[in-house]
């Protein structure tokens, strides 16, 4: 890529990053490019759909949360690991409001730009649970979709006005539905 179209790359980066931050995943992308000082089609040439603008800002988060997932598994204890993933993806999701409805809606679409690094985040989850029911620390009757499900409820609710001070509650409330030798 030449200079000028990565320095505009990692400008528009940036700057959707920040706007997301501020106006959530459905900000507009004319806003977008007028904040980064280039036109629409310069961001679209970069990012030819909003998913994969989001995919560019999220697959360093969501590939940090999945090689997290493989640090957690061989040095926690199991129930440990499931209670730090979900800690880490409700933390991974804050960034960004309104990413919980694009990742659910990208793993049941191949297509998505976003399909790959979800499905993968989630196996990383799917495998901590795994792990813990096969050592008796976590109910047998979930799977690693319902894991994903709670998960991402979690991060919703903390992403709602006025439920953030909630979140931390209901967070120890699942946690103890998920785990079995965990209480409220």
């Amino acid at each position: 890529m030449r200079a000028d179209a990565q320095a505009n790359h990692d400008r528009l980066l940036a700057v959707a990053g920040a706007v997301i931050t501020e106006q959530g995943v459905d900000a507009s992308m004319r806003d977008i490019a007028r904040r980064a000082g280039v036109g629409l089609a310069t961001l679209l040439r970069h990012f030819p759909t909003r998913e994969a603008l989001l995919e560019a800002l999220l697959r360093t988060s969501f590939d940090e949360l999945t090689a997290r997932a493989a640090e957690v598994e061989t040095t926690s204890s199991p129930q440990d690991a499931v209670l730090l993933w979900l800690r880490d993806f409700v933390a991974c999701t804050k960034n960004y409001r309104g990413v919980v409805t694009a990742m659910v809606k990208a793993i049941e679409d191949p297509e998505s730009a976003l399909h790959t690094s979800c499905v993968t985040m989630r196996a990383a989850g799917t495998r901590l649970l795994t792990r813990a029911q096969g050592a008796g620390v976590a109910r047998t009757d979930i799977d690693g979709a319902d894991l994903f499900a709670l998960a991402s409820s979690l991060a919703w609710l903390g992403d709602q006005p006025g439920l953030e001070a909630r979140a931390e509650r209901l967070f120890g409330v699942v946690v103890s539905a998920i785990l079995t030798d965990r209480a409220v």
